[in-house]
């Protein structure tokens, strides 16, 4: 991979959008993560579902505006039926009292991430992607597709918005479902971390939430932050290897 690319497509559904991008290097793995900073993530993360509380001000999950905005933006292309933004499916547990528990240390800094800041977020194993990163409609459909925990191909629907690469499709319906090729895996050390932002007005927030995930993703993994930054409709592209 040598860059991230959002194509024009993805700027003519959603111009007032943000991309945050971040990739590590050098992570420990979950085994190397000592129990202390195991408990510590943990409690951020406690911290993290009580704080998402601060965005719920409906018992109704659409009403919510972080979750609306998100329910907007996927009536703009085509979507699997039932397809829901990322952080819709994170507050929905937090509104039910069901909040999101501990996986992987790097997963659990990210939801923690998520929920503060009430912004998707996601991360994927930089080292299995081919190619370039893109973020665009897939006009033709039909990108190969093999989810994380399924056992059969689900590609790509024609007028799909979707992460991929030379490969196929990265995660699907925008941020709605990743892929089994590229997951974070317990013993993933080089990752490329993605924040998104469709609300032109939350972009102070994306900022604050791409600074302080490099801060835990440095302190409690020791990671190297090789490349940070935002992507916009001004500044599309974001080269991620030099």
């Amino acid at each position: 991979m040598q860059k991230f690319i959002a194509e024009p497509s993805f700027w003519e559904i959603l111009p007032e959008a943000s991309i945050g991008i971040m990739v590590v290097r050098a992570m420990k793995t979950a085994d190397e993560v000592s129990s202390e900073d195991k408990a510590a993530i943990a409690s951020i993360l406690n911290e993290a579902n009580a704080t998402a509380n601060q965005h719920l001000t409906s018992n109704t999950i659409s009403e919510n505006e972080v979750v609306a905005v998100w329910r907007r933006a996927y009536q703009l292309f085509k979507t699997k039926k039932g397809a829901r933004c990322s952080i819709e499916n994170l507050l929905k547990r937090v509104l039910k009292g069901n909040p999101v528990g501990p996986i992987t240390p790097s997963v659990d800094i990210y939801n923690a991430i998520s929920l503060k800041y009430a912004l998707p977020v996601g991360g994927e194993n930089i080292d299995a992607f081919v190619g370039d990163f893109h973020l665009g409609i897939d006009e033709e459909g039909g990108k190969s597709f093999l989810p994380i925990g399924e056992e059969e191909n689900a590609p790509t629907l024609p007028g799909e918005l979707c992460y991929y690469d030379e490969e196929g499709a990265v995660c699907r319906c925008f941020n709605w479902r990743d892929g089994q090729r590229t997951e974070l895996t317990d013993d993933s050390r080089n990752a490329i971390l993605v924040i998104e932002c469709v609300d032109g007005a939350r972009l102070p927030e994306l900022h604050a939430a791409l600074d302080e995930f490099a801060d835990l993703m440095r302190r409690f993994l020791g990671a190297e932050v090789a490349a940070k930054g935002i992507v916009t409709k001004d500044n599309p592209e974001m080269t991620i290897v030099e």
